[in-house]
């Protein structure tokens, strides 16, 4: 904090250190209330203020990373009063007087817990298990499981598991990269990966690199980005070579039966019968509409 105990020794040797606000930030915007819900600016900065002191072990450097070290595990969340921003906090409109670490506890579990978090956590889950635009319906009855139980996640899940939109006939989400190697290897029940190729290189080629989201809001979770001309194309590419690692039968028909929730379209099916090779015709499977969905 930029008036903590810490700063003011830093101000003495003409060091000013400023307030880090991105974590707030990504709180309030894609863990909580969910982005133009309603925050403001102040909003942003006053739980950055809450948050300071709060640090994890082996992050910090000089002496008082080595201080942390000799009292604490690597990786251990710890809190350090010297750091703290003192004040009381306005966040969302209620005053938190507590101080210390209690403070930023008291104001997040607020935020966990509130209806604008309740609807955009209801909000994601219906998007990713259901379609890009989930049914309103479903929303509303996850949003009242989450302030029913407090945001027991499991309990959501129980009502994703029992919601009849997420077992309609024909399959709406447009499969991620990740989604479809794991549906690859399952379906040709591959336990290896081709020679030369790993998994990082793989999912780096189909553009979900491992780890690496383009931002802090992770990775997307609709049809039009993934679903690009290029992107096909290197799951065509794809196909072909886990297709050759491939040990039982190759006909892709009979797997199809198997990995497909639903008949094949005319077109699928007369596009694989007319294929060159068995081997061709699992590719093609892999990369058929109905394979690309789930």
């Amino acid at each position: 904090g930029p008036n903590s105990p810490f700063a003011e020794r830093a101000a003495r040797r003409e060091k000013k250190l400023g307030l880090n606000e991105n974590l707030a930030r990504e709180i309030l915007e894609l863990h909580t209330l969910g982005v133009r819900s309603g925050y403001s600016q102040s909003d942003v900065t006053e739980l950055a203020r809450a948050m300071t002191g709060i640090t994890v072990v082996g992050m910090g450097r000089g002496n008082l990373g080595k201080r942390l070290q000799e009292t604490a595990e690597l990786g251990d969340t710890v809190f350090v009063g010297g750091l703290h921003e003192p004040g009381t906090r306005t966040v969302i409109g209620k005053t938190y007087a507590a101080t210390g670490e209690t403070q930023a506890r008291e104001i997040i579990v607020d935020l966990a817990v509130s209806p604008l978090t309740a609807r955009h956590i209801a909000t994601k889950l219906a998007r990713h298990f259901s379609s890009d635009i989930p049914p309103p319906q479903l929303v509303a009855r996850l949003e009242k499981s989450f302030l029913k139980t407090g945001g027991d996640l499991p309990s959501l899940y129980q009502t994703l598991i029992d919601a009849p939109e997420l077992w309609q006939a024909t399959p709406a989400k447009f499969k991620s990269p990740w989604d479809w190697t794991v549906s690859a290897f399952r379906a040709l029940d591959l336990k290896s990966l081709p020679p030369k190729m790993t998994a990082v290189n793989m999912c780096n080629q189909l553009g979900q690199p491992i780890w690496k989201p383009e931002s802090p809001a992770g990775f997307a979770d609709t049809t039009e980005n993934w679903a690009g001309s290029a992107a096909l194309m290197q799951r065509v590419e794809l196909s072909a070579q886990l297709v050759r690692r491939h040990q039982g039968g190759s006909d892709a028909r009979s797997i199809a039966e198997k990995v497909i929730s639903g008949p094949l379209s005319k077109l699928t099916a007369e596009t694989i019968a007319n294929a060159e090779s068995p081997a061709q015709g699992l590719a093609l499977l892999l990369v058929s509409p109905e394979f690309l969905r789930r």
